[in-house]
């Protein structure tokens, strides 16, 4: 195909597209303070692993989805806050307006802690009131399906993302938020054990056990200080490797194929069972 993103293609290209599958990958962003990354760090991550997806099961990716829950670090001015309630009602009429277009399995991708608390619950509603199964993939649960050291290599596939996407240039050089300029990790470390909100959060997943805000813009996320093109072209290649590796670690076709036999099982077998029962 010329492009997997949606919004890329004409709408011939989508139609011609729906003729012959039904997948569409949805990476689900934030907009947030990251060390010496841009806002979109984590959203870029979330769209170069849908893309990778996408190619691997012919999909389509639809993006340009930054701006959701964000969680602790909206104490930087540089973070975009949305609530989880309103994210889960746009996110609810996109998950719609894909369904009724023709894409039939979908499947939502996050790469940032608190997006659960926005995205799972929106999965369920769906479910229950259209009956048709969509599938959440969130990057630390991925890793961990196919024993991955993510954190070895998140800056890297951080950095690599934007390889992925063509964006490489929009990861700055000698940054003063740069861990080994001005922070590092015990600093970020000691920070966060200011904040007596911290010994709560074992109790529930992270983001969901109790409110609270970063003591400062630099505990969240500490990364490597880059000086030379040369050095953030190094850290790429480490990173779209790895991005690679993961992706392929999960064999995506028995995935999308799972998804189907999820919606004809739900279809076939529990709605003749069990339909009258069922919330409308």
């Amino acid at each position: 195909m010329r492009t997997r993103f949606l919004s890329k293609l004409t709408n011939g290209e989508v139609e011609a597209y729906l003729d012959r599958n039904d997948i569409i990958f949805v990476p689900v962003g934030v907009t947030e303070t990251h060390g010496a990354l841009p806002l979109d760090s984590e959203t870029v991550l979330a769209e170069a692993i849908a893309l990778k997806m996408a190619e691997q099961t012919d999909g389509l990716v639809l993006h340009n989805l930054p701006y959701f829950f964000a969680g602790g670090t909206n104490i930087a001015r540089g973070t975009v806050q949305m609530s989880v309630k309103d994210g889960m009602a746009y996110l609810d009429k996109i998950a719609k307006s894909l369904l009724y277009q023709g894409f039939r399995r979908q499947i939502y991708i996050t790469c940032h802690g608190p997006a659960y608390l926005t995205v799972s619950g929106m999965i369920r509603d769906f479910f229950d009131e259209t009956k048709v199964p969509a599938l959440y993939m969130d990057l630390l649960k991925i890793a961990e399906s196919v024993s991955f050291n993510l954190l070895d290599v998140f800056h890297e596939i951080s950095i690599g993302a934007y390889q992925v996407l063509d964006r490489l240039e929009d990861v700055p050089l000698n940054m003063p938020e740069s861990s080994s300029v001005t922070y590092d990790f015990e600093h970020m470390m000691a920070g966060m054990a200011k904040n007596p909100g911290n010994s709560l959060g074992k109790y529930a997943y992270q983001s969901g056990a109790v409110g609270s805000y970063f003591h400062e813009p630099s505990d969240h996320m500490v990364t490597p200080l880059l000086k030379t093109e040369e050095e953030r072209s190094a850290h790429a290649a480490v990173g779209v490797k790895a991005i690679d590796q993961l992706v392929q670690a999960l064999d995506m076709a028995s995935i999308v194929e799972a998804l189907r036999q999820t919606d004809l099982y739900t279809q076939n077998t529990i709605l003749p069972k069990y339909g009258s029962n069922l919330q409308k």
